[in-house]
């Protein structure tokens, strides 16, 4: 979730990915039931399309083995295939292994950063606002493998420790971001889904967390499939062992949706049972002219995305979401009113989104024409009013 103004862009674009093709086999085998669109395959189903054998590496629905079977993509080609398709109806049993079908919705959370952007008290925002949680920034990696709020300082005795005492001595509560777009992050640092667990159990520990965020960003993690595999991996095993703590995923996204990568992040957490709680994108620095709409659309995007991956209704798929936004002026200049949140928060609320947060409470201060900075919106606003419409969410 750091941004240009502290050490990078989130801009996101939909990215294809490099498809590397599988060896197949010269030998003709009889053809497997040809595929269909609309049947569920998990891991093993096979199918045949355009005279090719396929079997599915994990649950798949609607994508087409003939332009799905990378070396990273959800089919395997098995080879040439010949003979007569035996009639014989798809598989449909529906996936085994996801998330309860309904999310818990959380308090709202915006991002708090302590040491840059001229941090707030937190009782001051409390008292002004009434929120109810914080979304602390960054936990990235030290000397290999151990976590440390932005890699420096470890986990305990620090301002971040600190600020963490005084937002729940002010009656609030802390959800760590673990990652963000820039620094030295534990994803690539760990070698093992196993290590990376161990990391992510060290930050819960110390602090008796309800939920940790794991912001997967640039192409260190949220691009490098054995990264996102490495993350997904390690919240199946945290979730395994902190049946109570809630998993998040945030992740940036294009207009109408998550681009590949996003999407393989939600695929590959089905099919590995990661069960996690909510998957929240970041719908800013990704090109929008009217940030609602664009907002909207990549919301309604993400929830198609669940609805198909894990089959939800669209009320459990929702209850399943949320949105990161960016007060003010974005990196990119686009532009988010006190009025636009409101309708970005009503939106979130009225169906049932799991959570609402933005980047970040340091900026949450008026300065109309003072540009993208670290601790103003850059528009005219009053103090804290993005965070008193977060509270109501």
């Amino acid at each position: 979730m750091k941004k240009l103004l502290v050490l990078g862009s989130v801009a996101l674009a939909a990215t294809a990915a490099a498809i590397l093709p599988m060896a197949t086999s010269n030998a003709a085998a009889a053809c497997a039931p040809a595929w269909s669109s609309s049947a569920v395959y998990t891991g093993g189903n096979t199918a045949s399309q355009n005279g090719h054998n396929y079997s599915a590496k994990w649950w798949t629905q609607n994508e087409s083995p003939a332009t799905h079977s990378g070396q990273w993509d959800v089919w395997a080609d098995q080879g040439v295939c010949g003979g007569t398709t035996p009639p014989t109806t798809p598989p449909t049993t529906p996936p085994t292994t996801q998330p309860p079908a309904t999310g818990a919705k959380m308090a709202s959370a915006p991002y708090i950063y302590p040491g840059w952007g001229n941090p707030p008290a937190p009782a001051t925002v409390v008292n002004a606002t009434g929120i109810k949680a914080f979304t602390m920034a960054f936990v990235l990696a030290n000397n290999g493998c151990n976590p440390a709020w932005d890699g420096e300082t470890g986990l305990t005795g620090g301002v971040h420790a600190s600020t963490i005492a005084a937002i729940r001595a002010a009656g609030a509560d802390v959800v760590p971001s673990i990652g963000g777009w820039s620094g030295n992050k534990l994803g690539p640092n760990c070698s093992t889904p196993e290590a990376l667990a161990g990391a992510y159990q060290k930050v819960i520990d110390a602090f008796q967390l309800k939920s940790i965020d794991i912001d997967i960003e640039n192409t260190d993690e949220f691009e490098n499939t054995v990264v996102q595999d490495r993350v997904l991996g390690a919240l199946k095993i945290v979730k395994q062992k902190n049946p109570s703590v809630k998993t998040i995923l945030t992740f940036g996204t294009t207009t109408t949706g998550p681009n590949y990568y996003g999407t393989r992040l939600v695929q590959q957490a089905k099919a590995l049972g990661a069960n996690i709680d909510i998957f929240t994108q970041m719908p800013f620095d990704f090109g929008a002219s009217d940030i609602y709409t664009a907002t909207v659309n990549t919301s309604e995007g993400l929830k198609n995305l669940l609805k198909t991956t894990f089959g939800y209704t669209d009320a459990q798929a929702y209850s399943h979401m949320g949105i990161s936004g960016m007060n003010g002026l974005s990196d990119q200049q686009e532009l988010t009113t006190v009025e636009t949140w409101t309708r970005i928060r009503d939106y979130a609320r009225n169906n049932g989104l799991a959570r609402f947060t933005f980047w970040a409470v340091n900026r949450d201060r008026g300065c109309a024409g003072g540009g993208v900075v670290s601790n103003c919106s850059g528009i005219a606003q009053a103090d804290w009013a993005f965070t008193k419409i977060s509270a109501g969410f």
